[in-house]
């Protein structure tokens, strides 16, 4: 395993250091993550339309924290492991300009459609940030 100052003197290094981390499929992984966070808030907004109780649950705070939690988490891996295969940064810039939009979101009353739609556009930019990054690694 090669020092900090072999990997930056020597980018092929690293890149082959990150070879086995391509397989895993995070980018995959996070747009399907992306998925499944667009399906919550719809469901959430028709089910808040239909079912007041139902849709509560659905609109807990909680939910929405650790989602963005592990939306970074997940971002910042598979985002900053790409920007050292591949070099280029604009996937994680697309990638961060969603999870910010999704960030702001979190922060607009849950009462109003505001929230949702801000954060089915962040989703979208996250989720074509990791599809950019997913084509430029393979």
């Amino acid at each position: 395993m090669g020092t900090t100052m072999e990997l930056v003197a020597r980018p092929q290094l690293a890149q082959q250091m990150l070879v086995p981390f391509a397989r895993l499929g995070l980018d995959r992984a996070a747009i399907g993550l992306s998925g499944l966070c667009a399906v919550h808030c719809f469901a959430s907004a028709v089910l808040v339309a239909l079912a007041a109780s139902a849709g509560g649950l659905l609109l807990n705070p909680v939910i929405h924290e650790v989602g963005l939690v592990i939306a970074v988490l997940l971002g910042a891996v598979a985002l900053g492991r790409g920007i050292i295969l591949h070099g280029y940064m604009m996937p994680a810039a697309v990638g961060s300009l969603g999870l910010g939009l999704m960030a702001g979101a979190i922060q607009l009353p849950h009462d109003g459609a505001g929230e949702t739609i801000w954060t089915l556009i962040g989703v979208g930019m996250l989720a074509l940030g990791h599809d950019l990054n997913h084509r430029a690694t393979h």
